[in-house]
């Protein structure tokens, strides 16, 4: 049930139907129902597919990234330029 069908239902028999019934359909959102954020994945299945991953993702080495630019050198017998104070 999408969540303005259940919203848009006439009749609630009373605050408790309604707490019921939303917190039904929280339960399936949150661990059924498949979301394109998650690869069309169920929360459920995402979280199981990141549990099995979990030594490639703790692994330091998949996770070191190289510099994006070289460190600066200077050339062989020039000293570095002077830097104003300005």
């Amino acid at each position: 049930m999408r969540r303005d069908e259940l919203l848009n239902e006439p009749l609630f028999l009373g605050i408790d139907h309604a707490r019921q019934a939303i917190g039904d359909w929280v339960r399936t959102y949150n661990t059924e129902r498949p979301h394109s954020a998650l690869g069309s994945l169920t929360p459920m299945a995402f979280a199981a597919q990141l549990t099995s991953m979990a030594d490639r993702l703790r692994a330091a080495e998949t996770l070191r990234r190289s510099p994006i630019a070289p460190s600066a050198h200077t050339r062989d017998g020039q000293p570095p330029a002077p830097v104003s104070a300005e």
